[in-house]
């Protein structure tokens, strides 16, 4: 347990959420917790949290405001049209732990500043295994002084890295998705084409793990394509929002990103012939049916 236990809202209880706001709760903090959909906090109350009914309840009881919401539409409506900026105090700080366009999480910062509300954007990686296991890596933009502020909550979920002002932990959190998804689909695609040509999918890959081409994307959703198991911890509507995040920020900044252009359009298409349920390894399914492959 932490010496000093902060009182901190969690605004987001979902598959990322919900075990966050746990590790908060385990690490001895005070947590209060929102969600859109109640039923989705109500578990973390077995767990010491207290569950609010309104956004800006929840963040009036706390000093540290953590936002793990849908994307950066959302956190404005939540922050500015729900009451969550007018009822945190001045001083206190809001964490924007989603994932949200970098333009986003500069305007978000500006606006609450103006308020006396400081800002870090701190997007995750590592999934519903890391938030659960509090190995997150996270990525943090904003003031170094908040950064270090918000250290006891960095250190119940993850490994933290400072990688600029605000909205660079986005930018990085953005490089991070287009690795990601660009690499789901180098993994199925290889994965597929040695099928295709007779070759036993799950033996190619053990053959290939330790070698150059080896990466936690070929473990983890490799074994997802050859047991085809795409329950979803990522969706690939998310990984679909990333993808056009990043090029909506590459068409800002002035960046030509091909290889990321042409990924986008498969998850989208796999989104239109309904697979936006799926976890994003489920982009096997897209590239599967386009080489007529069940």
């Amino acid at each position: 347990m932490n010496q000093t236990p902060l009182r901190i809202a969690v605004l987001g209880t979902g598959m990322m959420g919900l075990p966050m706001a746990r590790r908060l709760c385990q690490a001895g903090h005070q947590v209060h917790a929102w969600n859109r959909t109640p039923a989705k906090a109500e578990p973390l109350a077995a767990d010491g949290a207290r569950v609010h009914a309104q956004a800006a309840d929840a963040a009036r009881q706390a000093d540290i405001v953590i936002s793990l919401l849908e994307n950066g539409g959302v956190v404005a409506q939540v922050l500015f049209e729900q009451g969550v900026a007018q009822a945190m105090a001045p001083g206190a700080l809001f964490i924007d732990m989603a994932s949200i366009q970098p333009s986003e999480a500069r305007d978000h910062a500006a606006r609450l500043g103006e308020r006396g509300i400081a800002h870090l954007d701190a997007p995750v990686s590592g999934g519903t295994v890391g938030a659960e296991a509090g190995t997150l890596a996270i990525m943090a933009g904003g003031r170094p002084a908040d950064y270090a502020r918000a250290q006891p909550v960095f250190a119940a979920l993850g490994r933290a890295t400072h990688v600029g002002p605000h909205g660079a932990g986005q930018l990085a959190k953005l490089a991070n998705q287009m690795i990601v998804g660009i690499t789901i689909g180098a993994v199925a695609e290889a994965l597929l084409f040695a099928a295709k040509g007779g070759a036993d999918m799950a033996k190619v890959r053990e053959a290939i793990t330790g070698g150059f081409a080896d990466s936690r994307i070929l473990q983890l959703h490799g074994q997802r394509m050859v047991e085809r198991n795409f329950a979803p911890r990522g969706r690939m509507t998310v990984q679909l929002k990333d993808m056009r995040n990043a090029l909506a920020t590459a068409r800002e900044i002035g960046f030509d990103a091909p290889v990321t252009t042409l990924f986008e359009a498969l998850y989208s298409a796999g989104v239109e012939h309904g697979l936006g349920g799926l976890d994003h390894s489920g982009l096997f399914v897209e590239l599967a049916s386009r080489n007529a492959m069940q």
